[in-house]
């Protein structure tokens, strides 16, 4: 059934040779339905405001510039489309979060296929549902994360997908707060100052096949529930505070199929309880996962631990936490049924970490042979260390894991 605005939609062209030379021009024209086709070049416009449900189409990539002068698209109307454009220079300001595009009190938009340069937020969703954020590439410049703004930033949204999206030099590669129902999948996030993943205060969300590589940290999880995290590869955040991902706070997680390889800390979690770690893999980190405190009831099952420095890191002499199934490459025991367990259980927590929680400078003797003798006895007899936490059942070969 066709509604009298798509009977009545027209198409209007944009471009030096046209009787429309401007986007706003065009903006001021268009009607609800209509489609906005701007052809390739250079169009230093800033303040579009799309207050109609229109299509706003880019051939060839045109530049929008900025210059600078403050935000340069938002949208405040539904089922806005926005495809296809290179914007440049949006203004820096200390005061006012300029976003190449902002999108405030919104539904049914999509925003794709844009590449976004001097920049300080790049996609701003602000109190709009039901969206699409789709295969944008956002290119900062980000020194410090006091001077510069997210790739794609949510505040008090629902419903929206965000897919595809190549995140680079900017503070957080995307950030959400109060938004929930959120699926992240496929995005690309490096070398961002703080996070390549940011959640405050978010519920029930899906983070799904993303990498996560080089930034301040990967992925920082805070006072959220509900969340679903698979699949996705966390690399190379390095740094005296760095870490893949950041448990605080958060209730009825579950981490599935992930791999956390050359993090300094592969997940540090702090406050969180009735978590699910299943089926990932650890591979050269400093700390594979680095338990701080009041974490209860939480599940390490099936993981492979590989070749890190420490696999297991515990602040405390209580556990309540499950391991059990798992893979250590540091196991040194045997099996004499052939059954593929081994028949001595495993103590993943060395004497030497706890040492090293409380007095950092200790790192210098981490390879030394004293330091093997202490963490033997300490397997022998748990003194420091929970004597109860402890893999039952520990993997005497590699866990194939299954990566869609």
């Amino acid at each position: 059934m066709f509604s009298i605005t798509n009977l009545w939609s027209s198409t209007i062209t944009v471009c030096a040779t046209c009787s429309v030379k401007t986007i706003q021009q065009a903006l001021d024209l268009a009607q609800d339905g209509d489609t906005i086709m701007v052809k390739k070049g250079i169009y230093k416009e800033a303040n579009l405001k799309i207050n109609k449900s229109i299509t706003l189409i880019g051939e060839g990539l045109p530049t929008i510039d900025g210059e600078a002068k403050g935000e340069i698209i938002t949208i405040g109307a539904d089922n806005v489309t926005l495809d296809g454009f290179k914007i440049i220079n949006v203004g820096v300001s200390y005061t006012t979060d300029y976003a190449a595009v902002r999108v405030v009190n919104s539904e049914g938009y999509t925003i794709q296929n844009l590449v976004l340069e001097k920049l300080f937020f790049g996609i701003y969703l602000q109190k709009s549902n039901n969206g699409k954020v789709l295969n944008n590439k956002v290119q900062g410049e980000a020194v410090t994360e006091f001077n510069s703004g997210n790739a794609v930033h949510l505040w008090y949204c629902k419903n929206v997908e965000v897919r595809g999206n190549d995140a680079r030099n900017v503070r957080d590669g995307i950030y959400l707060e109060f938004s929930d129902n959120i699926t992240i999948i496929d995005n690309f996030s490096k070398d961002n100052v703080r996070y390549g993943l940011h959640f405050m205060f978010s519920n029930n969300n899906t983070v799904v096949n993303n990498v996560f590589e080089s930034n301040g940290a990967g992925i920082a999880l805070m006072f959220s529930k509900f969340m679903h995290v698979e699949n996705n590869v966390i690399k190379k955040n390095w740094g005296s505070a760095a870490y893949g991902l950041l448990l605080k706070e958060v209730t009825d997680v579950t981490l599935k199929n992930n791999i956390f390889m050359e993090n300094t800390v592969g997940i540090t979690v702090e406050g969180s309880n009735r978590l699910i770690y299943s089926h990932n893999n650890f591979t050269s980190n400093g700390y594979a996962i680095r338990v701080k405190g009041a974490c209860y009831d939480n599940q390490i099952i099936d993981n492979n631990f590989l070749y890190n420095s420490f696999d297991i890191s515990y602040n405390g002499r209580i556990n309540d936490n499950k391991f059990d199934n798992n893979f250590w490459s540091n196991y040194t025991g045997y099996d004499l049924d052939k059954d593929g367990i081994g028949d001595v259980p495993y103590r993943p927590v060395k004497l030497f970490s706890y040492i090293v929680n409380r007095t950092p400078e200790t790192i210098i003797l981490l390879r030394s042979l004293f330091i093997d003798l202490i963490d033997f006895s300490e397997k022998v007899s748990p003194v420091f260390t929970p004597d109860d936490l402890m893999d039952e059942n520990p993997r005497m070969k590699r866990i194939e894991h299954d990566r869609n």
